[in-house]
């Protein structure tokens, strides 16, 4: 299987990403992407030094230089793309995927993404085929460490007034670590996992699977705190837990999200995924948003929220794009702003769960994930099921299939980084979200 996915490349460390791959996607990206300088950012993944020293090596014998910025989060080498107007970056990292994976995010001036369709199918043509002539004048390798400087900088504003609250942070052993103590400063936090280690001996650095919360649940109540917050492994996504340990399905932060900038006076447009629930885009609405709904992932929302001139958007999987961040998802940059919207509850005197429950109003299964064989197969007989026989009000068809009808919804869709068929169902109560999905699963079932 290739490593080369629609988002980024990705893959299992020594089986689908090794060194050679590096120093070729290296050598192959200026000339794809017509610069002669590259900025390089890694996590701390076991295998990220060497595909770092082999990706640098490919780079500079094209003639290229590399600005390297050494450890860095994923957003921070977006900021790093944006900030010193480059036509080219790397982050080689995982993002949340388990130990033994790896790989590399490209992106290009303005911290635009390089997908499947925006450059990354070229550039794994020229790696599989293309021809190495190695230059005789050699790029070189200069020091942008001084970037994280900046970044801080930049995200610090953020987190003022924020000492007011009493803050529970994992770090998921992963690259938070690299920032966050230093922008929330004057804040209350008690930290854990905050030390780099790419065996994550905790916990993979997943908090979508909320098995991977059980240890930041604990500490929120332990510590009695107004919040908890984990962190993915390259601190690109963000999840949050409530003041009574319960996990906050990701799609309801985006509804907070928008609650901070209504504050602010700054409505307008506003980007979700196929999959957010009814309660959040009636919530959105209510504030004065017109919501977008489009296809999951970063490649794509990165370039919808600037077609759209969106203010912000989220995704189920816990990414959250800002204008304010170059149309970019930022786990820190998110987590700041909805810290800053519990301050403000707390000032109140109300909780971060009043809030949730105030915008939850349908039965919401979250993503359930089905292994199979043949998942076209399991999607056309649910399309058939559902969308011909009933009646449904509206179908979307651009990232699979989302089937709505007055009292219920489902999307079906299959993973563009996992072998997984993806579900999301919703209902106007429980006891019909039951029997909805018991419907779907039978159906699926057959092709399992």
């Amino acid at each position: 299987m290739s490593a080369f996915k629609a988002y980024d490349i990705r893959g299992i460390y020594g089986e689908d990403i090794n060194e050679e791959l590096a120093y070729r996607i290296g050598y192959f990206l200026p000339a794809l992407l017509k610069t002669d300088h590259v900025v390089v950012g890694r996590d701390i993944r076991l295998s990220s030094q060497s595909l770092h020293d082999a990706l640098v090596k490919g780079v500079t014998d094209s003639g290229a230089d590399v600005w390297d910025l050494g450890l860095a989060t994923t957003p921070m080498v977006y900021f790093a793309t944006a900030f010193l107007n480059v036509d080219a970056s790397v982050q080689i990292t995982a993002s949340h995927n388990p130990k033994e994976y790896n790989g590399f995010k490209i992106s290009r001036r303005g911290a635009l993404p390089v997908g499947g369709d925006s450059g990354l199918k070229d550039l794994e043509k020229l790696v599989d085929s293309g021809t190495l002539e190695i230059k005789e004048a050699k790029g070189s390798v200069k020091d942008y460490s001084h970037v994280k400087d900046e970044y801080i900088s930049f995200l610090k504003p953020f987190a003022k007034g924020l000492e007011t609250l009493n803050i529970s942070i994992d770090c998921s052993s992963g690259m938070s670590s690299l920032l966050i103590k230093d922008i929330l400063s004057d804040a209350k936090c008690h930290y854990i996992n905050d030390t780099f280690d790419g065996n994550f001996p905790a916990h993979e650095p997943n908090p979508l699977e909320e098995k991977n919360c059980a240890q930041i649940k604990a500490e929120t109540i332990k510590n009695a705190s107004d919040v908890g917050v984990i962190y993915d492994g390259d601190a690109d996504r963000v999840m949050f837990i409530d003041e009574k340990g319960s996990f906050i399905q990701p799609d309801y932060i985006t509804a907070v999200i928008g609650k901070y900038y209504a504050s602010k006076g700054r409505t307008g447009n506003a980007l979700q995924d196929i999959r957010t629930s009814r309660s959040s885009t009636e919530y959105l609405e209510s504030l004065g948003f017109s919501v977008t709904t489009w296809k999951v992932g970063h490649a794509y929302a990165k370039l919808k929220i600037r077609e759209i001139d969106g203010i912000f958007g989220g995704e189920l999987a816990g990414h959250y794009y800002f204008k304010d961040f170059f149309c970019c998802d930022s786990g820190i940059l998110a987590s700041l702003i909805v810290l800053s919207v519990v301050k403000d509850l707390k000032a109140e005197g109300k909780t971060f769960s009043s809030l949730i429950s105030s915008i939850v109003k349908y039965a919401n299964s979250g993503e359930v994930n089905f292994r199979l064989n043949d998942k076209d197969a399991a999607i056309k007989a649910l399309y058939e099921r559902f969308a011909e026989n009933d009646k449904p009000s509206a179908i979307m068809d651009f990232d699979g299939y989302r089937i709505e009808f007055p009292t219920w919804w489902f999307n079906v869709r299959k993973s563009n980084t996992e072998p997984y068929l993806r579900i999301v169902a919703e209902a106007k109560d429980k006891a019909l979200l039951e029997e909805k999905l018991g419907e779907i699963k039978a159906i699926i079932a057959k092709f399992s």
